[in-house]
């Protein structure tokens, strides 16, 4: 009986985990065309970063790294590699749900604050290869965090969560940092391979300040997470 309640947590709480990426994922991918700018700068051997601008789709991707470290840590690899491909299948739908609003003429009311066609089309209208981009940056960078954590854990054991959690983070969104802007900016002519090599490393400086400071929230999810599976 007591094994069947702990199977029965252990399945909820991952619907719930599982539920609460799919959309943070897909808010984010939604919002990213939004550039907003961080008020942090500092310098490193003479070379200053910062302050940083980037997109108002980086805010839910906090909860998306947390996320992906207590399905790693309590579910396993096979099972956030699933989720991923899951995820970035759904936010494929997502924008073709959307591409297919844009080509639908809006119904405008003379004083009403509903959306025109022009608003609607520059909030939803992006471009495809930055759509196509963003997909797969989110795909490689996940199934890299997934494979880099369970290899750290493999050799560290249960010791050193901090270790698997950042450590897997910042290689994997090294690469999401490159990809995206590869894909859906420099392969269409719309960025300089010049001004490429600025931005990405900018932009990977703030996801790597971003994952480190997330680092005690990573051992308050596991802290929460093991209270509510003993907890039967």
């Amino acid at each position: 009986m007591e094994v069947e309640k702990l199977n029965e947590r252990r399945q909820w709480l991952f619907i719930f985990l599982v539920g609460l990426f799919i959309t943070n994922a897909v808010t984010a991918e939604l919002i990213s065309n939004k550039l907003i700018q961080i008020p942090i700068d500092f310098s490193i051997f003479g070379n200053k970063f910062g302050p940083f601008t980037t997109i108002v789709g980086i805010l839910p991707w906090p909860i998306v790294f947390i996320l992906t470290d207590l399905m790693n840590e309590f579910y396993g690899q096979k099972a956030v590699k699933r989720v991923s491909w899951i995820t970035a299948a759904l936010i494929a739908y997502c924008f073709i749900v959307v591409g297919v609003s844009l080509s639908i003429p809006a119904f405008e009311i003379k004083g009403s604050n509903l959306a025109t066609n022009a608003s609607y089309n520059q909030v939803f209208g992006q471009a495809q290869m930055v759509i196509v981009g963003s997909i797969a940056a989110f795909l490689i960078s996940q199934l890299m965090d997934a494979y880099l954590f369970d290899w750290i854990k493999k050799k560290t054991g249960n010791r050193y969560i901090w270790l698997r959690s950042t450590g897997s983070t910042l290689f994997s969104q090294l690469v999401d940092s490159y990809v995206v802007l590869y894909i859906g900016f420099v392969l269409p002519g719309s960025l300089k391979f010049s001004d490429y090599m600025t931005i990405a490393p900018t932009n990977y400086i703030l996801k790597m300040l971003i994952a480190v400071s997330l680092t005690p929230l990573i051992y308050l999810g596991h802290y929460g997470v093991n209270r509510y599976l003993k907890s039967h």
